[in-house]
């Protein structure tokens, strides 16, 4: 039975009743602001690193070679616009709930590359051990990949226009 049916279902006692109906309002927000708070935080976290790199000098350049293989290969300048770019579009596009599923995945790419290729051997480390924090924006892409954008997003706006579920 469905939650909201059974509240209205005087037969039960008031405790179970107030559970229910709270039971149904969270399964309403957890449609939509799960995936919104994601979206916020990492489009704030990737975007603030692309903007970083676009007032900046390349500094990939100093500390190419010490890349390991296959991205000592690539120069510099493209590693570093790629870098940049993919940061500055895929907080915008999370930040609007547009592309939801391919950013998440864009940026987990980008943050495996910028972890074996930057953080891990060159000191550049954004923390004590230097795997914690991207583990962890690795770990809050996973449900964006999976599920989407949730309900306030352009995603959710797209697929109700189209007729998707």
């Amino acid at each position: 039975m469905h939650a909201a049916t059974t509240i209205a279902n005087d037969t039960y006692p008031f405790p179970i009743r107030a559970y229910l109906a709270a039971l149904a309002l969270a399964n309403r927000a957890g449609e939509w602001l799960p995936g919104l708070v994601l979206r916020l935080l990492l489009a704030w976290e990737f975007w603030e690193a692309g903007l970083e790199k676009l007032r900046a000098n390349n500094w990939f350049a100093d500390i190419q070679s010490d890349f390991p293989f296959p991205f000592s290969v690539i120069p510099p300048e493209i590693s570093w616009q790629m870098a940049t770019w993919t940061e500055v579009l895929g907080a915008v596009g999370l930040l609007v709930g547009l592309g939801t599923r391919f950013w998440a995945v864009s940026l987990s790419v980008l943050t495996i590359v910028a972890w074996a290729a930057v953080h891990a051997g060159n000191g550049y480390n954004v923390c004590d051990n230097g795997f914690k924090l991207p583990l962890i924006y690795l770990v809050m892409f996973v449900p964006l990949a999976l599920r989407g954008a949730g309900l306030l997003s352009v995603d959710a706006l797209v697929a109700r226009k189209w007729g998707v579920r």
